[in-house]
This record gives structure tokens, sequence and C-alpha cells, in this order.
């Protein structure tokens, strides 16, 4: 019991020096109005560890190790504080106050961190862990039961009237642990019966979000409306990315869901990366077990890339300032060497150059892209330089034809019966390349699509009401963040076994892709002056001297650039804000093309 009381002294100490109860007294007259009749009373305190453990080292490891400790900690000294000081008349029990913690930040320890790719098996506590992870599925919003009170049935109990018995959603905890109609009262052993008219389910309740800043002396409390929302996530790794583009792995990676509520409904989106603070907790659906994570704090995680330029770069760019394209051309002449020798499809790898600089996503979440459609007789050295370009883009996601190219339906997993919205290769990819590969292996709803998405770049997902327990049917825009690669195999198709396809005429020149789509592509490039004979015995004298001397340098004359240099050179002219530029590129125009 002592122990007890050295903590909440703790607490009110932290609180008291931070000025929060100076600020309490002020902000908490709006709760005592005649038009407020709530039965909770919510409180969001974002708490510092390391400025609390300044405080008190035991509640700072509670708050740490305990967090349903430390949160009836908090809760009991806000209750006390309000009813010494008479703040809110309509707060009768401790239950009316419903205090949840905020973590700033976690200790940047390993403990902390939870590493998806080791993934922890057996029982696992429930304290906060730090997660980095990629988002690949969501769900939409939907309301849960926030908060309920109950009432004992039998007239003579204490709790016949009352706020003796409220139930509030803890973290971890299923529907059925707030709403059931098998409780019984603590006092007198009768069953309880909810009293309907003070359910918090959908509707706004009365907040006070308390934000403290220790070391700066600063107090903020400020009064908020905040619905009652949930949404479910699933994550993967961020080692996961490097799966999607089609490189062999061995390596398994498996997802793992979140739960957001309140006011962190949609603050994530498909296919970015985030690091999510949270508390593991094992969610019991009989007969079933499932292992989740109540979020507690969400923040964008953005890669950062290289920032210095390599002396080589360096050295070359002085070397040949005095024109303005020959180190463009230098750069894709010198380019994909692992793939074809200097010389051949230099206007190719220049645009590939040129769509890895203009791919990139702004601050203010508005995304540059270059899609790029390439006409050829070649597709096999086509589709490797591409691979290989794949490689140093912010994010490269090979498609398959079979695959979902934007977004797929099932249904969720945990029992909500809501639909759950799986990311495509293209949400998958967002900041960065989808490649498509050859267009011919594409059925034609699918191209409709692409073309589709490529002229609004948005796409739409329709989500059926009566499948997924809703009464009307739904439909959700998501924007495409992410440039496309594709090709058109320009062989005549009598030449292709199983392709009876008859073009139309002045449609030969980009093979089987309609004009329609064609257009859609920000530019196309043909392909068709490299099929020369010379051009074919360089190309074979190259692959076999890389069969035969594999590592070897097998040009030691042409200029030291190494993939490295690459990567460091379009990291960072993708940051540059270059000035804008109108070029006509395949019957359309792009701007901040002048950054390659």
């Amino acid at each position: 019991m002592c122990e007890i009381l050295a903590l909440k002294e703790s607490v009110l100490i932290y609180l008291d020096r931070s000025g929060a109860l100076e600020k309490l007294i002020e902000d908490c007259k709006s709760f005592d109005g005649p038009q407020q009749n709530d039965a909770v009373y919510r409180f969001y305190v974002r708490v510092s560890p390391t400025d609390l453990t300044e405080v008190d080292s035991v509640l700072g490891d509670f708050v740490l190790h305990n967090p349903r400790k430390a949160t009836a900690l908090f809760q009991s000294v806000c209750f006390l504080a309000i009813k010494t000081l008479s703040l809110v008349r309509k707060i009768h029990t401790e239950n009316q106050v419903n205090v949840i913690l905020k973590w700033t930040h976690l200790p940047p320890f390993p403990e902390y961190c939870l590493h998806l790719d080791t993934f922890p098996r057996g029982h696992v506590t429930m304290r906060p862990v730090l997660i980095e992870g990629l988002v690949v599925a969501m769900t939409r919003v939907t309301k849960y039961t926030g908060a309920a009170r109950f009432l004992c049935t039998d007239d003579d109990c204490p709790a016949f009237t009352g706020f003796h018995h409220i139930r509030v959603h803890a973290p971890g905890a299923t529907e059925s642990a707030t709403m059931r109609n098998d409780f019984i009262c603590s006092m007198c052993s009768s069953p309880l019966k909810e009293d309907v008219k003070f359910r918090v389910l959908g509707g706004e309740i009365s907040v006070k979000v308390i934000r403290m800043r220790f070391k700066k002396w600063k107090f903020l409390c400020e009064k908020m409306s905040v619905v009652v929302d949930k949404q479910l996530v699933e994550l993967i790794h961020t080692k996961a990315i490097d799966a999607l583009s089609a490189k062999q792995s061995s390596v398994r990676f498996q997802s793992v869901t979140f739960f957001l509520r309140d006011e962190l409904c949609n603050s994530m989106r498909l296919g970015h990366l985030y690091s999510v603070v949270g508390i593991p907790a094992h969610v019991h659906q009989w007969p079933n077990i499932t292992w989740s994570i109540e979020a507690n704090g969400v923040r964008k995680l953005e890669r950062e890339g290289p920032q210095n330029i390599s002396n080589t770069l360096q050295e070359l760019l002085q070397t040949t300032s005095s024109s303005p394209w020959r180190f463009s051309a230098i750069l894709a002449h010198c380019f994909g060497l692992d793939v074809t020798p200097p010389g051949l499809y230099n206007t190719l790898k220049l645009v590939l150059l040129l769509s890895l600089v203009q791919t990139r996503a702004a601050a203010e979440e508005t995304f540059h892209c270059l899609d790029l459609l390439i006409v050829t007789c070649d597709s096999l050295i086509v589709d490797r330089l591409m691979m290989y370009s794949l490689g140093f883009a912010p994010r490269g996601v090979r498609h398959r034809a079979t695959g979902e190219m934007f977004a797929s339906l099932c249904r969720d997993e945990h029992g909500t019966g809501n639909a759950n919205i799986h990311a495509g290769s293209a949400f998958l990819a967002s900041g960065g390349i989808c490649m498509l590969g050859d267009l011919c292996f594409y059925q034609k709803d699918k191209l409709d699509t692409l073309e589709s998405a490529l002229e609004s770049r948005h796409v739409s997902v329709f989500i059926p009401g009566r499948k997924y327990g809703e009464d009307s049917n739904d439909q959700l825009s998501f924007p495409v963040p992410c440039s496309f690669w594709a090709l058109s195999d320009s062989t005549p198709s009598f030449h292709r076994p199983g392709r009876s396809v008859q073009a139309a005429v002045g449609a030969g020149d980009i093979g089987s892709v309609s004009m329609h789509l064609a257009d859609a592509f920000g530019l196309v490039v043909q392909c068709q002056d490299e099929a020369g004979k010379d051009a074919l015995a360089t190309l074979t004298a190259h692959v076999l001297q890389q069969a035969v001397w594999p590592g070897e340098d097998l040009y030691p004359a042409s200029i030291k650039l190494s993939c490295q240099d690459y990567k460091e050179d379009l990291s960072g002219r993708g940051s540059l804000q270059a000035e804008s530029q109108n070029i006509g590129f395949g019957g359309r125009r792009h701007s901040g093309c002048a950054a390659v």
C-alpha cells in the first residue's frame, strides 16, 4: 500500500511540475456545463518515458513494462484531483475517468523493438514495442463500443443507480469484453443490465488531450471531439520490399495485424512505410486465439538515401560542364554494363534513368512520375535492362500478369466481417517503379484498368455491402503513387506462336498495344534500330565473355562508374527541385525533366 501511495505521489509531482494541474483547473470547466452529460470522460496523456524516469525510476518502469498498472495510477490521480478541486461535478466514480497514455517515444534499445523477421514465439508481455513495416492490407473504418454503463437489477443494491459499473475498451480486448449480457454486480452478484443511453458507439465524446513537455515546462490541454472508430491494418517487415522485386530469396515474411482506433484511423495508407508504437495482445475468439497489436502511435517512415555524390561523378560533372548533354550521355553509355555492352540501347538507358529521377514523392503527398512503354523486337534484352534498372528505384516491384495489379478484396479474418483491402503491385511500389513486363500477356480487362489508372492516376475499389455486412455498397478511390514500366513486342503476330491478333492499320509500330493505351503512357520509346548484325555480334560476345570470365572487368578503357555511384546520383537528383520545363514526349507534356 505504501508503494502505491508513493507512486501516486510521483505521478502528482510529474503532473504538477509540467503545469498539468494548473491547466486542468481551467479547462475542466467546459466538462461541467449543462450540455455535458457523459458517462465517461476521456483524457489522452502524452508521456515521455525519459522525463518520467527522471522523476521516479519505478514509475518509469511501470510505464514501459506494465502500462495497465501505470494507466490505473494516472487515472486515480486525475480522479482525485478532479474531486478534490471540484472540477467536474458530474464525475462521481473513478470509473468515469478514462485515461489513455500516449508514449512520445520508446528507449532506443533492442528490447523495445519488435522485428517481424524474427517473429516472437510463445508468450509476449503486454508492454509497448516499436515496429517498422509496410502496409499491405487494410479495412474500412467501422464503429466499435468504446464504453458502456451497467446498472444492477437489484433495487436494494447501491449499484442500482450511479456509475459503479462502467466497461471501457482496453488494449487487446474484443467487443465482447465491453458488451455482454452475463455481467454480474461486484456488490451483490446480481445480473447487470446496460443503460443504453450512455453507450459510446460511433458517437462523439468529450476529450481532453493533455500534452506535456517536461523539460521545457510547457503544458497544453485542448478540448476536441473523437469519433469512436476502429480500423485493421496489416504490416510486413521492411526487408520484404526487396523480395517484391522478383529477386531470389529464401526468407519468408509474415504479416501482422494492427488495430487502429479513434484518432489513429485513416492515418496509414497502402504501400507506405510506418513506424508504429503498439502493445501486443492475444485476442481470444473462441475457439481461436489470434495475435495482434494495439497501435498507440503512428509515424510515417521515410527511407533516406545517400546524400553525398561520389568523387567520380563530381569529377565527371566538372569535366563535362561545358555541354548540357555530355554528362547524361556518358551516364547512359556506361549504364547497365552487366546486361549490355556500352553503346547499345543508349536511348533506352537514358529514358530509364530519366524515369528513375522523375519518380519521387513530394512532401505535400503529391507524386511525380514518368510512365514508360518500350516497343522492341528484342524483348529479352529489354526486359533484362528494365529488371537491372529496377534495382536502382527507391522501391521496385516486378508485377506478374496473373497477379493483382491494384487491389483485391477478401473477408477480414478477425471476426469483424468487414472487407479487407489487399494492396496489389502498384500500391506496394508506392514512391517507386512497378514493372509490368510484356503487355501481350495481359487480358483486355486488365489493360483497360491500367489505361484508366494511367489517365486519372486514381483507381476505384467497389465493395459490395451485402457481401461484407453493410446496408449499402461502397466505392473507395485510391491514388496510384508509382511509375509504370512496360514493353510491347513489335514482332508481327504471325511470327509469334499462339498469337493471331490482327493489328489495325498504323498500329504495327507499337505491337499489340492499342493506340489509346500507348497514348496513356508518358513516354513511348522504340528500340528498333538495335537489331542489326553488328549489334547482335557485339551482344553475343558480351554474354560469352561474362560467362567465361565472371566478375572480370570487360571494358577497362571505359569510365569506372559503379552501381553505388549510380544509386547516389539518382538518390541525390531525385530530391532536387528542378526548374519546370515542358518537353513533349509521346503526345504528352511533362515538367521537371531538367533534373537529368
